[in-house]
């Protein structure tokens, strides 16, 4: 065997390293290279014009890069986060709305098995019963996300959700949301929207800004994560592991619950 030379031995160590389909990136400085990548990846998971167009205008969310790294209210403890997050006021408002209508809850119980409580307390604590649904622009927030390193695998799918809803006509460009792009009333994830989504007021289309629709598919969610009706969803019960489907905080997961309960009595 020939022996290897010096020569050849710096070739190799300078030779460029293949590109993947679309490197993340740590700061803004390679996201406008990366979205030219990543607009083959979405095609090839069938985004179709309008939604590549939309990821083109996209622009980095400092916001919400902010967001993302100072998320300090998951730190707290049980009873520090459900003080700050206003548990009192969520279940004493979430009552009235309960009492004021509630063939409304009551059908949606009969459908997906989920409890009026468990809804009622995810609306409250996700915006306030809609009160302050975010002021993001979505596609762009999400795009972010998916470029970012820190979590980039967890959020592609969400960011191609996000663009095949604008080729829906379901959300445009000046659609805002919270700072992680969730969209609505209760804060949907885009590729969850896309597969949990239902039209339960049937205009024939799913608006997550509606609150019909909202609720149906957030009930829907939990029924398609395996939400088993009658059962109990308090920590250890066989409901509250399809709660920490819905977000992964434990503070989070132990306060829906909390809250369900005694606004449902």
């Amino acid at each position: 065997m020939r022996p290897i030379t010096l020569s050849l031995l710096i070739a190799l160590f300078i030779a460029p390293a293949p590109l993947s389909a679309a490197n993340c990136g740590n700061t803004s400085a390679g996201f406008e290279a990366w979205k030219k990548d990543f607009a083959k990846q979405a095609r090839r998971s069938g985004v179709r014009k309008t939604g590549l167009k939309a990821l083109a205008q996209t622009q980095y969310a400092t916001r919400t890069i902010s967001a993302d790294r100072n998320q300090k209210s998951f730190k707290y403890s049980l009873e520090k986060f459900m003080q700050v997050r206003g548990a009192n006021a969520i279940v004493s408002q979430g009552r009235k709305r309960k009492a004021a209508n509630p063939q409304f809850y009551a059908a949606l119980e009969r459908q997906y098995g989920v409890p009026a409580g468990i809804l009622i307390a995810i609306h409250g604590m996700e915006t306030g019963f809609g009160r302050f649904m975010g002021d993001s622009q979505v596609v762009s927030a999400i795009t972010t996300l998916a470029y970012d390193c820190r979590r980039s695998d967890f959020f592609i799918p969400h960011a191609i959700g996000a663009l095949k809803l604008v080729d829906q006509g379901a959300i445009t460009m000046a659609t805002k949301g919270a700072k992680h792009g969730e969209l609505g009333h209760t804060q949907f994830l885009p590729g969850n929207a896309m597969t949990y989504g239902v039209d339960a007021n049937g205009d024939g289309r799913v608006d997550f800004y509606n609150l019909t629709d909202a609720l149906a598919s957030t009930a829907n969610f939990l029924r398609q994560k395996g939400w088993k009706p009658g059962r109990g969803y308090q920590t250890g019960q066989p409901n509250f592991a399809v709660i920490q489907q819905w977000n992964a905080a434990s503070v989070y997961q132990k306060a829906i619950a909390i809250m369900a309960s005694r606004i449902d009595g």
